[in-house]
């Protein structure tokens, strides 16, 4: 029998997007593996880096010679590209009503994604943004540097360690735990980087608010 997965009680929460409140996968699959195939490049290999980090970090690990600014040009690129290409992006399970929840708690959105991105994304899988977002542009490091989280922290007026973070990602993982959080993982690709919970989706969450505005957040098995 499954030993079930102990609740955790916070006073914000830190949102990763693509994998977490948004199924973008289609998309960010088929952008990056043409942009692999034009490179001579193996897709698998590049898929296997590429989730949850920004895509100039992901071009700095293949091509760790090649200047900085070719990687940032060509990021560009398919940034548009996939601020484009909005179909088959859906909310993650769970998503709308778990934002319905947690509309009164302090939380932040954080990711890799641009603002523009980010923006169409959500509002493509019909997902709320949260006030506070922290973005490709208001950060000088992508995950696994936990600037992103800290700053989300920070703009919500609280410590890291009172604030768990929703991560799907081998980077953003490491990103939340480096920032002193706790994390809650999302669906098969978190699962492999030991969370401090895991769960299949957001449907496996239930949020209680508490008195002065904490959270509780339990785990269906």
């Amino acid at each position: 029998m499954t030993t079930p997965q102990p609740p955790l009680t916070a006073r914000g929460l830190l949102l990763d997007m693509d994998g977490t409140l948004v199924n973008s996968d289609a998309v960010v699959e088929r952008v990056w593996r043409d942009w692999a195939v034009s490179k001579g490049i193996d897709p698998t290999a590049v898929l296997s880096i590429s989730h949850g980090r920004q895509g100039h970090a992901t071009m700095a690990d293949v091509f760790p010679d090649r200047p900085a600014e070719v990687n940032h040009a060509e990021n560009e690129v398919l940034l548009a590209r996939e601020t484009r290409e909005l179909d088959g992006i859906v909310p993650v399970a769970g998503a709308l009503a778990f934002m319905a929840a947690v509309a009164t708690v302090p939380h932040a959105l954080v990711t890799s994604a641009d603002r523009g991105l980010a923006t169409a994304r959500m509002r493509a899988a019909e997902v709320r943004v949260p006030d506070v977002c922290i973005t490709a542009e208001h950060v000088s490091a992508s995950k696994p540097d936990p600037e992103g989280f800290l700053k989300g922290a920070a703009e919500l007026g609280l410590p890291p360690e009172e604030c768990v973070a929703f991560e799907d990602s081998g980077a953003g993982i490491a990103a939340a735990r480096a920032a002193g959080m706790r994390v809650v993982g999302v669906g098969a690709r978190a699962a492999e980087h030991a969370p401090t919970v895991h769960v299949a989706d957001l449907t496996r969450v239930t949020v209680g608010v508490l008195a002065g505005g904490a959270v509780r957040l339990a785990f269906l098995d």
